[in-house]
């Protein structure tokens, strides 16, 4: 598994919102996928709402998000 840093922005009709969100996946299209669930979930957004504006593979001490580090060194 993988880490991926996800940004962009939920377009919503009076208010646009950046988000970044590292997530752990295979690729970054199944990164980009679990995204696109999470913040419609929490959210109440449809998939053409949300912008994504990249996508990067993060190395493990880059990772902030200290369940995810765990995750991705094996500790």
């Amino acid at each position: 598994m993988k880490a991926f840093k996800v940004t962009g922005e939920i377009h919503k009709p009076n208010l646009a919102t950046p988000f970044a969100k590292e997530i752990i996946a295979d690729k970054s299209e199944h990164a980009v996928e679990k995204v696109y669930a999470e913040i419609g979930s929490k959210h109440r957004v449809k998939r053409f709402h949300i912008k994504i504006a990249s996508v990067q593979e993060m190395k493990a001490d880059e990772i902030e998000n200290p369940i995810l580090k765990k995750l991705v060194t094996g500790e």
